[in-house]
């Protein structure tokens, strides 16, 4: 986790994602969420990165994740 210019980033590791869609798909639905202000989705490494106003809620990022059909697996 790193803080710069009061943004804040996390990366979770996601299971399920193996094509473009995918990373659209993560991008378009996280990037939606209250506080969030970009999203980077590594669909090889399974990893994706949020930034935020503040720190995220693991909660409501799963539940995003989860409703797009993929898995978070947990921080990295």
């Amino acid at each position: 986790m790193a803080s710069t210019a009061g943004a804040v980033s996390t990366t979770y590791a996601v299971s399920g994602m193996s094509c473009g869609h995918c990373r659209a798909t993560l991008t378009r639905v996280i990037g939606e969420l209250d506080g969030v202000t970009s999203v980077d989705v590594q669909v090889v490494a399974g990893r994706v990165t949020v930034t935020g106003t503040a720190e995220p809620d693991d909660a409501v990022i799963a539940e995003a994740v989860d409703e797009a059909g993929y898995e978070l697996t947990g921080r990295l």
